[in-house]
């Protein structure tokens, strides 16, 4: 991986958390503690970062601009613990289509690193600016209206085009589920992306952090077993997903 390509993935991390720690990138990178250190002083250089102890953060001037712009992400390590179970289910030359959420930012995240020819289609503007890394990967962007604030297209243009694919898998970040209530979100400008997603793809999978288990959002997107499986993190006790499992709900 060269550079640039690394410098990307850096900002990215950074972007999505506030702020990164080479432990994290030595792992993510699959680089040396040297080579995330240089990498780091080169873009610190440029002005991209700021290069801290153990880390690197945003400059500040950035810094306040992307916490205006877009909701701090929390429980990264979650996140990107469902994402790698999720990247298990995608096959070499699949059709996929991912929604909004950092839960499918991060799962875009570990797509590129593993797939060349696939192809992804989104209203998920986050997740095209990290598939561009990869030109092999066949990137569909559905426009439409833009939510600045979810970083992602909605609205007629963008169900107009989800409307003509019929992908082979879809992901769907979901904002809370429980098994009384099933899968809920705040994201009105969203449903409609996520239900034609739901309706044309052959297999559809939620993927969200353990944190969004036993909660409910302000709406009802699905009912509990609408969607075939549930992807999580292992943060969760046997006896929580038990509970879940015995109501009928597919849940790794």
């Amino acid at each position: 991986m060269l550079f640039n390509d690394r410098a990307t993935i850096i900002l990215q991390q950074i972007q999505l958390n506030s702020s990164v720690k080479i432990s994290e990138l030595v792992d993510i990178l699959n680089v040396s503690v040297d080579t995330v250190r240089r990498d780091l002083k080169i873009m610190e250089q440029k002005g991209l970062i700021k290069y801290v102890r153990g880390g690197a953060c945003l400059p500040e001037t950035v810094a306040a601009i992307e916490n205006f712009s877009g909701r701090e992400v929390i429980n990264i390590n979650l996140k990107r613990e469902s994402a790698l179970k999720a990247v298990g289910y995608i096959k070499k030359g699949s059709v996929i289509a991912l929604n909004s959420g950092t839960t499918n930012t991060i799962l875009a995240q570990e797509i590129v690193k593993r797939f060349d020819d696939i192809t992804v289609i989104t209203n998920n503007i986050a997740v095209i600016n990290v598939l561009m890394q990869k030109p092999s990967i066949n990137i569909i962007s559905t426009g439409g209206n833009v939510d600045s604030m979810e970083k992602s297209f909605y609205g007629f243009p963008c169900e107009e085009t989800l409307n003509n694919y019929f992908p082979d898998i879809c992901f769907l970040s979901i904002n809370a589920f429980n098994y009384n209530d099933g899968y809920t979100d705040f994201r009105i400008n969203e449903e409609g992306p996520m239900k034609i997603m739901f309706k044309n793809s052959k297999k559809v999978i939620a993927v969200m952090d353990s944190t969004k288990i036993g909660k409910r959002s302000k709406f009802k997107v699905f009912d509990c077993n609408d969607i075939e499986k549930l992807i999580i993190d292992n943060n969760i006790s046997d006896n929580v997903k038990e509970i879940y499992i015995k109501k009928g709900i597919n849940i790794e």
